[in-house]
């Protein structure tokens, strides 16, 4: 973790040269920020994190000779410096992106389709943030635990019953690997619907879905607009569109819009929340879990005034504790919850009747309590 007023020194990966004169122009934007150096590729920067020993690094993952992924496997085991990604908006670089998130990657940025200095300048607020971000996190200390699937992926009946209750779930950084832990310890018959923004660009949650299908008992797929809200289904907002819900007569649906962007943000946490809250009102339970800012706090307010359960995940488990803090200031948080103990949390408050073979390692603690 980076002292107050110290100055953050970041290392930039990247094969192009391009990115190698861009990335730095931007970080540098921000005082605080200095980068000591640039690597063409992995083998010349685990010689320089070596040499310069910085306190962040930016990775491209496409590089040649050495590319991102060993890198990172190489920084994870030997150097344990924050990683920020910055990866190419490509099916295969979502791919790649994942991979680097479960192996330790702090977060990712998305290089725009331009990537010109006026393309890449769309992004330098958010690589900033990250940045400082990562290195004031204790996520290398104390990393997301790994889940395999607790249960198995049965076939899918061909009719999917109602949903007793909805969960809606506002999560940013650390969201990846946080949701993959808990929803690896839901069961295929959870009675709950589970509704999902995740901060993620558009070109990433596809994938980012099909990920979490494959690791859970869940039906987990990214929405589109008029999908049921099912038993034991999970919906991810796709990136770049905001999601909300409508009660129908023939049966309970999400609808997608391209709305302007909400606290910064689309998909916005605090939409979905909003729209949840009238709709569901103590039928509902609203989660707020691990990411940078402040979206979706108002929101779970507003579904708490409507009767629904309202949740935080608590700073221990949090690999950034920005949203949940903020919802816990403001009272809006009825519970505050480790990641270890929220699948049981589910689980009782939906009406499973089945119990989960894991132990809770951190114990459930009353709003208010940080």
């Amino acid at each position: 973790m980076t002292p107050p007023n110290q100055m953050i020194r970041v290392l930039v990966v990247d094969d192009s040269a391009l990115m190698r004169k861009l990335i730095p122009q931007l970080l540098e934007r921000d005082n605080s920020i200095h980068v000591i150096g640039t690597a063409m590729d992995g083998a010349f920067a685990i010689k320089k994190i070596d040499e310069l020993k910085p306190d962040a690094i930016t990775l491209d993952l496409e590089m040649p000779r050495m590319d991102g992924i060993e890198t990172l496997r190489h920084i994870m085991r030997q150097n344990q410096v924050p990683v920020v990604v910055v990866s190419a908006h490509t099916r295969e670089g979502a791919n790649t992106t994942f991979k680097a998130l479960h192996m330790g990657a702090f977060d990712f940025v998305a290089k725009p389709e331009n990537v010109l200095a006026e393309g890449m300048s769309e992004i330098a607020d958010e690589l900033i943030a990250k940045i400082k971000a990562a290195v004031n996190s204790p996520f290398l200390r104390r990393p997301v635990p790994s889940a395999g699937k607790i249960y198995p992926k049965p076939a899918r009946p061909s009719v999917i019953g109602p949903a007793s209750k909805v969960v809606a779930i506002g999560i940013s950084t650390g969201g990846p690997n946080s949701l993959e832990y808990m929803f690896s310890h839901l069961p295929a018959d959870f009675p709950a619907a589970i509704l999902v923004v995740q901060h993620m660009p558009a070109g990433f949650t596809e994938t980012f879905a099909n990920r979490l299908n494959e690791a859970c008992a869940l039906d987990v797929k990214e929405a589109q607009s008029g999908d049921l809200l099912s038993a034991g289904r999970v919906l991810i907002c796709p990136g770049d569109r905001h999601m909300r819900v409508r009660r129908m007569p023939l049966g309970d649906v999400v609808v997608l819009s391209d709305d302007v962007k909400v606290n910064g943000h689309r998909p916005s946490v605090d939409v979905l929340f909003r729209s949840v809250a009238p709709e569901f009102g103590a039928d509902a339970i609203g989660l707020l879990m691990t990411g940078m800012g402040e979206d979706g706090a108002e929101g779970l307010g507003v579904m708490k005034a409507a009767g629904a359960l309202t949740i935080a995940q608590d700073e221990a488990s949090s690999i950034v504790f920005g949203m949940p803090r903020a919802a816990i200031e403001r009272g809006y948080a009825a519970r505050v919850i480790s990641l270890e103990a929220l699948a049981n949390t589910l689980i009782a408050q939906c009406g499973s009747a089945r119990a989960l073979l894991v132990k809770e390692p951190y114990p459930v603690r009353p709003a208010g309590h940080l």
